[in-house]
Formats: C-alpha cells, sequence, structure tokens
C-alpha cells in the first residue's frame, strides 16, 4: 500500500488557555487513500513507555497509580467505550522512567526537547514513548508517524501536560482534565490529522466519514456547523479540540486510516 505525500502540516498541539494551538513542525502529510484497515478483525498492542519529567523531584512527579489510569483512558476512548469506533488498539504500560530536569521539564519543541529524547526515548517504532512534563506552552504535541522513516526515530512519541492526567491536578478541571489530551495526541502518533485540518475543502482531514469542519472547537458548543457540506462539525471527536467532557469517538474510517498507519510504519 502506498502513502503518497499530499501536503506539508503544521503538527498538532492541543492548546493551553489562550495561547498558540500548534508548534509548526511542517511535517508531511501522508495520504493512504481509500481506507484499507482491516476493521473489527485488527488488533495490535502498543507498549507504551512513560517518562515523568520534574524540575525538582516534586512538582509533576505522578504516582503510578495516576499513569496507569492514563493507561485506563487510552484503552476506554480506543476501544470505544465513550462512544464511536472500537479502533482494535490496545495499550500496556511497558515502563515508567522518573528524571529531575528542568530544562526538560519546561521546553516546548527545540534542542531540550531532543535532548529529553535522546537520553529517554525507549523501544521500536511500534512503543509508544509519552514525556510528561509542561509541554511548553502547550497542552501537548505529537509527530506524525512518517517522523520514524527520515532519521529521526528518537524524536518519535507524545509529550503531555503532566496536568491533564485524570486526576493530577485541578488545573484544568472541567476542561482538559479527564486524560484524553494523551487520546488527542496519540491520534496524531497513529496518523490523523485534526478533523478541521482541511477546512471545508475537498479532503479536509483525508477521512471520509468526519464531516467537514472549518474552525477548531473550544468547549462543547452544541450544533456548531461551520461548513456547507452535510453533517454537524465533529464536536465529539477526539481530533477537534473540544474539552475532554465532550469526547466521546473516533469514527470508523479514523479507525481504518489508524491501521493503515500501524502496518505502514509501526507493526513490530
Amino acid at each position: 500500500m502506498a502513502f503518497n505525500s499530499l501536503d506539508r502540516f503544521a503538527v498538532a498541539s492541543t492548546a493551553r488557555g489562550n495561547g498558540p494551538r500548534e508548534p509548526s513542525f511542517s511535517q508531511t502529510v501522508e495520504n493512504p487513500g481509500a481506507q484499507q484497515g482491516r476493521g473489527r478483525g485488527f488488533s495490535a498492542t502498543v507498549p507504551v513507555y512513560v517518562h515523568v519529567v520534574t524540575p525538582d523531584g516534586v512538582t509533576g512527579n505522578l504516582p503510578d497509580r495516576i499513569i496507569r489510569d492514563q493507561i485506563r483512558v487510552l484503552n476506554s476512548t480506543f476501544g470505544g467505550f465513550e462512544g464511536g469506533f472500537a479502533t482494535g488498539f490496545d495499550f500496556t504500560l511497558a515502563g515508567i522512567t522518573r528524571t529531575v530536569n528542568a530544562a526538560w521539564f519546561n521546553a516546548g519543541p527545540g534542542n531540550d526537547e531532543r535532548a529529553m529524547k535522546r537520553a529517554l526515548h525507549q523501544g521500536g517504532d511500534n512503543a509508544l514513548n509519552m514525556y510528561l512534563t509542561t509541554a511548553g506552552p502547550y497542552l501537548g504535541w505529537a509527530y506524525l508517524p512518517d517522523i520514524v522513516n527520515h532519521g529521526n526515530a528518537y524524536l518519535d512519541g507524545i509529550v503531555i501536560n503532566w496536568e491533564t492526567l485524570p486526576g493530577a491536578s485541578t488545573t484544568w478541571q472541567g476542561r482538559y482534565d479527564q486524560g484524553e489530551t494523551a487520546t488527542h495526541e496519540a491520534g496524531h502518533w497513529l496518523n490523523l490529522e485534526h478533523t478541521f485540518f482541511g477546512g471545508c475543502n475537498a479532503h479536509g482531514d483525508y477521512v471520509d466519514d468526519t464531516p467537514a469542519e472549518l474552525t477548531p472547537t473550544s468547549g462543547c458548543p452544541a450544533g456548531k456547523d461551520t461548513c456547507s457540506e452535510p453533517g454537524l462539525d465533529p464536536i465529539h471527536n477526539y481530533m477537534d479540540y473540544s474539552y475532554d467532557q465532550c469526547y466521546t469517538e473516533f469514527t470508523q474510517g479514523q479507525t481504518l486510516r489508524m491501521q493503515d498507519a500501524w502496518l505502514f510504519y509501526r507493526a513490530p
């Protein structure tokens, strides 16, 4: 199955407050064409290495219990237990590291991120490395999976603001406090773009069953409809920017795209 480069993409992140939504990585968007994944006949186990980074050994030094709760959220959301399609991905905790490093804790994308990942990254292309830091000015960011084919595999993984994990903090209470920032970023790790990626144009997010959406969502505005094409904006989709409480689904088309990406880039 061929993946064809179509466009340039400022890779996804989830905004913190009213700050900028995404660091600009300019990765190439890979379009696999018609989704060919195996649907409900697919299964894959993803080992997850969680890297807890703290500036002082105290701040952000989350207990194992909260990390296990985050893994459960990944399995619930990718398993279709909140609604939508069961993707066939199962996430299993493979290891936890703990590091005291203030520069890494506060890093955005750039040199400190690279130093952190060179030192901490574990596993092969099939392993999800999750870095728990402040995520710089963001709630999180991720690289699309083609990063593994360009000599930068150590950068692969997702960076998550530690306060978005379930029960970690009250900072994002009622907004980003159920652990679904990690779900959103893991979607990018499996080659999903935002539901609003292409706006109202023909290709949109390269997934046929996500209605066209011109603008990212904030909160959970019922009835939001920014494109003339059929369907309301997919505000309940994990790949929008809605609050965690609004998220409920991946679609079948997104599932097939993620399965294609797994088989092409990540399957061991």
